[in-house]
């Protein structure tokens, strides 16, 4: 993720996370070229729209577990679907790596309770906050 975040706008607040999850009509379809990618050396996701940093999800690693700490994005990006475009894609690819995910983010709680079929990928013993939010039980 640029280091440079300033203005980037963390998700943590309910507001804030009911307008990025709430308009069913909210799709990152149609607003360009967009890819996740891992910055390792930033313990970041990042989703790029155009070559352009749009938004970021910090995580932390303990074997294969991944804590997934905040979710960011830039305010001129807001209510396009891409914090949701970020949060399923990275939930894939943990998936596929046979990886599972603590939930510590407000956003990717959120996420994962709007979307049971990502409940799969939330560690059974570390949880995170998803237990107490309505996530894996």
């Amino acid at each position: 993720m640029e280091r440079n975040d300033e203005g980037m706008i963390t998700l943590t607040d309910t507001d804030q996370v009911t307008e990025e999850l709430g308009n069913p009509t909210n799709s990152a379809a149609g607003v360009g070229r967009v890819v996740v990618t891992d910055d390792m050396v930033a313990d970041a996701f990042e989703l790029a729209v155009d070559g352009r940093t749009a938004a970021g999800l910090l995580y932390s690693t303990a074997g294969t577990r991944v804590t997934l700490l905040a979710t960011s994005v830039f305010p001129q990006f807001r209510g396009q679907g891409l914090a949701s475009k970020l949060i399923g894609d990275v939930l894939d690819t943990l998936r596929t790596q046979g990886r599972t995910a603590t939930l510590t983010c407000p956003f990717t709680i959120a996420f994962v309770a709007s979307h049971p079929e990502y409940a799969d990928v939330v560690d059974p013993v570390h949880p995170g906050a998803a237990r107490r939010h309505g996530g894996q039980h």
